[in-house]
C-alpha cells in the first residue's frame, strides 16, 4: 500500500545524500517483504504461545451471533447474548470459520498472523511520515512500539474485532497522508476502507471523525473532504447497510439496540445504552488518563494493564508545540498536522463517547510512528537543519533506547486463554441430550448453545440493559414456544456459584425442580462450570 502511497518518492532522493542510511532500505521489495512475513510470523507465533482464545465477548455473542445467522436462530431464540445479540455479526465470521474448520491451533495461529499484519501498516506510515528520512533505526523503533502494546497483545491471536478492523482504519490513514491533497482516488479509497471498518464496529466512527480532521488540512480540504465522505459512506453500507436494513425492518431501529431513545423501537425501553464506567470525572481527569495508563491504573479497562506510549507522546508533543511557540518556528510540516489532526481528534472523540481501552487499539498503533516522528522533529529543530544527516545518531539512539524502555514497562490485559494442551471441548451429559428449552438467567451463556441440540431454543431473561419487554415479540415467542414442549424439557442455565435468580422464572410460570440434580456443563474459563438446572410448572 505505502509504495503506492509514495515510498517510491523516499527511493527517489539523491543517492548522495542517502549514502548514511542501511543499504538494504534502498530497496524497494525486499525490505517490505521481509517485514510483512515477519509481522505474520509474530502474530501467529505469539497466538501459539498465549493460547486458545476465550474472552468474555467470545463467550456471550461472537460464537453466537455467527452461528445464529448460519443456522436461523434469530426467528427462534430470544436474545441468548442479550443486547449485543443483535451487534453486526460480519466480522466474526473470519474467526468462526477459522476455529471451527481447522484444528486448534491452526485456525487462531492463522488470524493471529493477519493481526500482525498491523505491524507491516506501521513500517508504511513511518515511511509517509519521514520519507527519506526512515532510518532502520527509526522503523524498528516504531515496529517495536507497535509490537508490544498493551491492548494489541491482549487481542492478538483471539475473536476480538478492534484489532482487525484497526487494518483497514491504519490503511486509511496512510492514504489521507500520502495524497498530498491532489490525489482525489486515494481519499476515496481511504473513506471506503474507514468507513467499512465503521459499518464492521460503530465504534470505529471515532476514527472516521480523526480522517474527517485530517483532510482538512490539505490544500483542496473541500474536494479531499467530498472524496472522503463518498467512499466512507460506500464502505460503510457494504459492510453494515445489510445488516443495519434487517434491524429497521425487524426492530425498527438500523442500530438495534443503541440509540433507541432517539429510534425507539418497541422492543427497548426508549433510552441510550452508554457504558459510562470508563468515562472521566473532568477536564482535568481526562487530560491524565495517558499518566494513568504509565502507573497501571486500568480505570479505562476491565483488567490490569500498564503503558508508557501514551504519555511519552502526550509528553513529546506538548514539547514540540511549546518549543515551535516559543521560538516562533516551524517544526512540523502539512503531512505532519495532518497526522496529529488524525490521532488528537481520534483520540478526543474516542475518550468522550467510549474511554474504552480496546476501543483504542488504533490509536495504541499510531502511537508508534507519533513517537518517531515527534523524536525527529525535535532534535532536527534543536540542529537547525531538517536533514536526514543532522544529529542522526543522536536520533536514532533515542528512537531505540525509549522503544526498548516502552517495550520492557508495557503490561499486556489478559482476556482470558486456555493452553492449547487443554483446548475447550466439553462433553455434554445424556441428560441434555434431548431438545430443550433453555432459561438463560446469568451472562456469558450463549456460546453453549451451538453445543446442545440444534432443535433446542435459548431465552435470555437476565439482562438488566436490555429486559424482555412485557408483550414484545420476544416475550411473545417464549410464552408462544412453551405451549409446545420440547421433549428435553426446560433448563434454566447459570454460571455456578452465581445464586439462580428464580424470580426471572415465576413470569413464564416456571421454578427450579429440586427433586431432580443439576447438571453440569463446563466453562470455557479453566475452573468454572455451568449449572443446567431442570424446570418445572409453578403450582
Amino acid at each position: 500500500m505505502t509504495h503506492a502511497a509514495d515510498v517510491a518518492d523516499a527511493e527517489a532522493a539523491r543517492p548522495a545524500d542517502r549514502a548514511w542510511q542501511t543499504p538494504i532500505l534502498q530497496t524497494k521489495v525486499l525490505v517490505p517483504m521481509a517485514i510483512t512475513l515477519g509481522s505474520l510470523l509474530a502474530g501467529a507465533i505469539y497466538t501459539w504461545f498465549a493460547g486458545e482464545d476465550v474472552n468474555w465477548d467470545w463467550l456471550n455473542y461472537h460464537e453466537y451471533n455467527v452461528w445464529a445467522v448460519i443456522t436461523g436462530r434469530y426467528g427462534i431464540d430470544a436474545l441468548p447474548a442479550g443486547f449485543q445479540t443483535y451487534f453486526n455479526p460480519t466480522v466474526y465470521f473470519p474467526v468462526y470459520y477459522l476455529r471451527h474448520l481447522l484444528p486448534a491451533p491452526y485456525g487462531l495461529m492463522i488470524i493471529g498472523a493477519v493481526h500482525g499484519l498491523n505491524l507491516l501498516l506501521i513500517y508504511f506510515l513511518v515511511r509517509v511520515l519521514l520519507r527519506e528520512a526512515a532510518t532502520a533505526s527509526a522503523i524498528a523503533a516504531a515496529i517495536l512500539i507497535a509490537a508490544t502494546g498493551p491492548m494489541t497483545l491482549s487481542e492478538v491471536g483471539t475473536s476480538f474485532s478492534d484489532i482487525l478492523t484497526a487494518l483497514p482504519v491504519v490503511g486509511g490513514c496512510i492514504l489521507i497522508l500520502s495524497a498530498d491533497g491532489s490525489r482525489p482516488g486515494r481519499y476515496v479509497l481511504a473513506g471506503l476502507l474507514i468507513g467499512a471498518a465503521v459499518g464492521l464496529k460503530l465504534t470505529n466512527v471515532a476514527f472516521a471523525l480523526g480522517a474527517a480532521a485530517a483532510v482538512l488540512v490539505v490544500t483542496r480540504p473541500l474536494l479531499a473532504t467530498f472524496c472522503l465522505g463518498v467512499g466512507g459512506a460506500i464502505g460503510a453500507v457494504a459492510t453494515g447497510g445489510a445488516w443495519g436494513l434487517m434491524l429497521w425492518r425487524e426492530m425498527g431501529n438500523p442500530i438495534f439496540p443503541l440509540f433507541n431513545a432517539v429510534f425507539q423501537s418497541p422492543e427497548l425501553v426508549p433510552m441510550n445504552i452508554m457504558d459510562w464506567q470508563f468515562m472521566p470525572r473532568g477536564l482535568l481527569d481526562a487530560l491524565a488518563y495517558p499518566f494513568y495508563w504509565l502507573v497501571g491504573d486500568n480505570r479505562s479497562s476491565e483488567y490490569p494493564f500498564r503503558d508508557a506510549r501514551f504519555a511519552v507522546a502526550t509528553v513529546l508533543l506538548a514539547l514540540g508545540i511549546g518549543r515551535s511557540l516559543i521560538t516562533n518556528t516551524v517544526i512540523f510540516t502539512r503531512r505532519d498536522v495532518q497526522f496529529l489532526a488524525f490521532f488528537v481528534v481520534s483520540y478526543a472523540t474516542w475518550l468522550a463517547l467510549f474511554a474504552i481501552h480496546r476501543y483504542a487499539i488504533v490509536l495504541e498503533l499510531l502511537c508508534a510512528p507519533l513517537i518517531v516522528l515527534l523524536i525527529h522533529r525535535s532534535i532536527a529543530a534543536m540542529s537547525g537543519t531538517a536533514s536526514p544527516r543532522a544529529a542522526s545518531m543522536p536520533t536514532n539512539s533515542a528512537m531505540l533506547v525509549l522503544a526498548v524502555a516502552i517495550a520492557l514497562w508495557t503490561q499486556p490485559a489478559d482476556w482470558f486463554r486456555r493452553p492449547w494442551s487443554n483446548p475447550y471441548n466439553p462433553t455434554i451429559s445424556k441428560s441434555l441430550e434431548q431438545p430443550a428449552f433453555y432459561f438463560l438467567v446469568d451472562k456469558p451463556l450463549a456460546y453453549v448453545a451451538p453445543l446442545l441440540p440444534p432443535q433446542s431454543r435459548f431465552f435470555q431473561i437476565a439482562d438488566i440493559a436490555l429486559p424482555i419487554m412485557p408483550d414484545g415479540q420476544f416475550d411473545r415467542r417464549i410464552r408462544t414456544a412453551l405451549k409446545d414442549p420440547l421433549p428435553g424439557g426446560a433448563w434454566a442455565l447459570h454460571t455456578r456459584g452465581k445464586p439462580i435468580r428464580e424470580p426471572l422464572l415465576v413470569r413464564y410460570g416456571l421454578r427450579v425442580d429440586a427433586s431432580r440434580p443439576c447438571v453440569e456443563i463446563e466453562g470455557a474459563w479453566l475452573g468454572t462450570a455451568i449449572d443446567a438446572c431442570p424446570l418445572a410448572a409453578r403450582e
